[in-house]
């Protein structure tokens, strides 16, 4: 008997386009002589469909959609299929569920038993908890338990969370056979962890685990695929391809393909191409621009805009002030060059002499080093978001997470932009991405990761005038924004004491930019953004 593990890229809130994603899976699955197909969770509506679920009308189409599908299914097979299921009595309004489809009709209903509700995660703001012990499915010779993404993550000798334990209760009722219907964000961290769990759980229960993650961008997180299946011994035997749809074939008499190690630097730029490629096209757009300054970070955000979109639907934007170096010119065509995306070069020096004309008689004063400085950002988020709105193109943000954690950026200049597509990668973690992208030939310009970096708005700036160096900064970020390290925690640890708290002091006064940026793309365990709550009027 073969079992299909359907990994595939879900728009959220295409119901009619999401069934028949799922429909072409399975049709593909039964051509394979599949028995079986596993859906990711929630695949009819897209995950995360967030308060979309709210409303009505969009759960009774989700309804329609599901009936529609189980009559159109073959009978033949087995369809296990993730989607938003109505519940009734006193409190929440829906189940987050997986539904048994055979023979024409819905066979079994089970829904998600634990509910995050911490980092990107608010399920209990929409969903009930599934109160009873999950059904056993006798089925083809096996015993299959059907579990959702977070009820495999509680298992005894983790850090654990909640009371219950689905998949031990499963094991107890006698599932031999555990299907995991997932929607798991990637982050650098995750895919060890979310193997070590399957293990723990084979392994403790003497349980084949068939795991069915979701792949694709859906705004902030990307999902990074990688179904697999794994064995009582704890071993992955089959999985899928990462970053892209697959259909994950397994049959249980076959020898075991375990999968190669992951590449981290490789794993980052693919997610990053994807989680780009994706919000650009689920948003409806095609094309974008990029802001050309010939430093790291435009650099490494033209390279994988590149990847994401192809050279044709990226354009790059020059827009040079009297503080623009020669060779910051010279990399960012040279960049352009090598990518084969067309350039527009707009230089600024008329539009600073007009504002500095402007605003003389109001201010009464020459402009302070600071404003002259945020003004040139400005100007350059004006003129291109005026490019991005005449010409139909998304903007795209090239600032970095070390960066926005400080403040080292200026609200409606170059925070500009739809999608800050690195905005999750501190600074140290942006120069080895360019390391990889230079791994076997020169396409971001070496001179690039050499020079020191500068916004370039006044004579000689750079970065470390106002930062300490990157390597120092990006350590104590880390730390305090991933780990939650207090001062006392980074000042024991070694930390300067005055150091510290310059630097903690820069990121809570900088909240109110952060409220305000474009939405990242998010690879580490705690990005700016959905996952990050924090408050602007504190001390």
């Amino acid at each position: 008997m073969k079992i299909a593990l359907l990994q595939e890229n879900y728009v959220v809130a295409d119901i009619q386009g999401n069934a028949r994603r799922i429909l072409a899976g399975v049709e593909q699955a039964h051509r394979h002589g599949a028995a079986l197909v596993v859906t990711s969770e929630l695949a009819l509506t897209g995950y995360p469909p967030r308060d979309r679920v709210l409303s009505p009308g969009f759960v009774a189409e989700v309804e329609s959609t599901l009936q529609a599908l189980v009559g159109v299914l073959p009978p033949e097979m087995a369809v296990i299929v993730g989607t938003i299921l109505p519940r009734q009595g006193v409190g929440r309004p829906l189940w987050n569920a997986a539904v048994w489809i055979q023979g024409g009709t819905i066979q079994s209903t089970t829904a998600k038993v634990l509910l995050p509700n911490y980092d990107v995660f608010a399920e209990e703001r929409y969903f009930a908890s599934w109160p009873d012990p999950p059904p056993v499915m006798d089925w083809g010779g096996y015993r299959w338990g059907v579990t959702i993404c977070e009820d495999m993550w509680n298992p005894e000798g983790h850090k654990r969370r909640y009371h219950r334990d689905p998949v031990a209760e499963l094991a107890q009722g006698g599932a031999t056979h555990i299907l995991n219907l997932s929607g798991s964000p990637f982050e650098h961290t995750k895919l060890g962890i979310r193997r070590e769990l399957a293990r723990t759980h084979c392994r403790t229960h003497g349980l084949w685990l068939c795991y069915v993650n979701q792949v694709g961008g859906n705004d902030q997180l990307v999902f990074d695929g990688r179904s697999f299946v794994c064995n009582p011994q704890g071993e992955i035997v089959a999985q899928a391809a990462a970053f892209q749809p697959d259909l994950l074939i397994w049959d249980p008499q076959s020898p075991p393909h375990p999968p190669p190690p992951p590449d981290p630097v490789a794993d980052l730029y693919e997610a990053l191409v994807l989680g780009t490629r994706d919000y650009v096209h689920k948003c409806g757009f095609s094309q974008v621009l990029v802001g050309l300054s010939g430093g790291i970070d435009s650099s490494v955000t033209a390279v994988i805009a590149v990847a994401a979109l192809g050279s044709a639907n990226v354009t790059g934007v020059l827009l040079p002030s009297p503080y623009s170096s020669t060779s910051s010119v010279v990399d960012a065509l040279a960049l352009a060059e090598k990518l084969g995306i067309p350039t527009v070069k707009i230089p600024i020096q008329p539009m600073m002499d007009s504002f500095s004309v402007a605003l003389r008689e109001a201010m009464a004063t020459p402009l302070a080093d600071v404003t002259a400085e945020n003004l040139q950002s400005r100007i350059r988020g004006t003129v291109l978001m005026a490019l991005s709105n005449q010409w139909g193109r998304l903007l795209l943000t090239t600032g970095n997470k070390s960066e926005l954690a400080v403040g080292y950026c200026t609200l409606y200049g170059d925070m500009s932009g739809a999608l800050a597509v690195i905005g999750d990668l501190y600074k140290t973690q942006v120069y080895a991405l360019a390391r990889w992208i230079n791994r076997d030939q020169e396409i971001i310009p070496w001179n690039c990761l050499h020079k020191p970096p500068s916004a370039e708005l006044r004579p000689g700036q750079t970065d470390q005038d106002s930062l300490p160096p990157y390597e120092i900064l990006d350590a104590i970020l880390q730390k305090h924004l991933e780990d939650h390290a207090s001062a006392t925690d980074l000042i024991a640890a070694g930390g300067d004491p005055e150091l510290v708290q310059h630097v903690l002091t820069l990121v809570h006064r900088a909240e109110f930019k952060r409220r305000q940026a474009p939405p990242c793309v998010q690879v580490s365990p705690r990005a700016f953004g959905i996952g990050w709550q924090m408050p602007i009027a504190a001390r």
